[in-house]
């Protein structure tokens, strides 16, 4: 079965697109847990989940571009930031975990903006881990669970978080490492040519 060269990317694009729409159901909501509370919950399960199926097209039909690898990380980082934002504006999530994941976020994505005309900055191992991690802690603390299975949900959201709060700092120092031992690399590699 032969794969549209440009799916992979609508995938992203859509996910891209997903993200507004979340943080204004979320916000409708008011933090009241009510059915666009649950809407916005499943879209951003849908939408973050769909990683995935892009990277694995793109991968499997071997269609990966220069565009969907800079388009993925940002389409992971609307959805996910846009979570933590809202969460933080509903008074769920405090405001230091939104701004430490956000300087992260906006730090590594601006360095790709950067850099894109010498290299493309791909996705990490560690990265990729530090978007499962939010994506699981972030569907947690999105869904109104509490009413449903009891108050120990709050205790399991709270190690969630933190672990994807810790991954997300350390996946922020490995690219820096990588940049750094890569940049190196590709001086002492241009000073042996000619």
């Amino acid at each position: 079965m032969a794969v549209p060269r440009q799916l992979p990317n609508a995938i992203t694009i859509v996910r891209i697109l997903c993200a507004p729409v979340f943080l204004w159901l979320l916000l409708a909501d008011a933090g009241e847990g009510g059915a666009l509370r649950w809407t916005a919950t499943v879209l951003f399960v849908v939408a973050i989940a769909t990683d995935g199926i892009d990277g694995y097209l793109a991968r499997r039909y071997e269609i990966v571009t220069d565009l969907g690898k800079l388009l993925d990380p940002i389409a992971d980082k609307a959805l996910t930031g846009c979570a933590f934002v809202g969460l933080s504006i509903l008074g769920e999530l405090p405001w230091w975990v939104t701004i430490v994941v956000l300087v992260r976020e906006v730090g590594i994505t601006v360095y790709r903006f950067a850099v894109v005309s010498d290299h493309v900055l791909a996705a990490a191992w560690m990265g990729k881990l530090k978007t499962v991690a939010q994506a699981v802690a972030l569907s947690l603390a999105l869904a109104p669970l509490a009413p449903l299975v009891g108050e120990w949900i709050h205790v399991v959201n709270t190690i969630t978080m933190w672990i994807a709060v810790i991954l997300t700092i350390a996946s922020g120092i490995d690219y820096v490492v990588s940049e750094v031992r890569g940049r190196r690399a590709r001086r002492s590699g241009g000073a042996h040519v000619g």
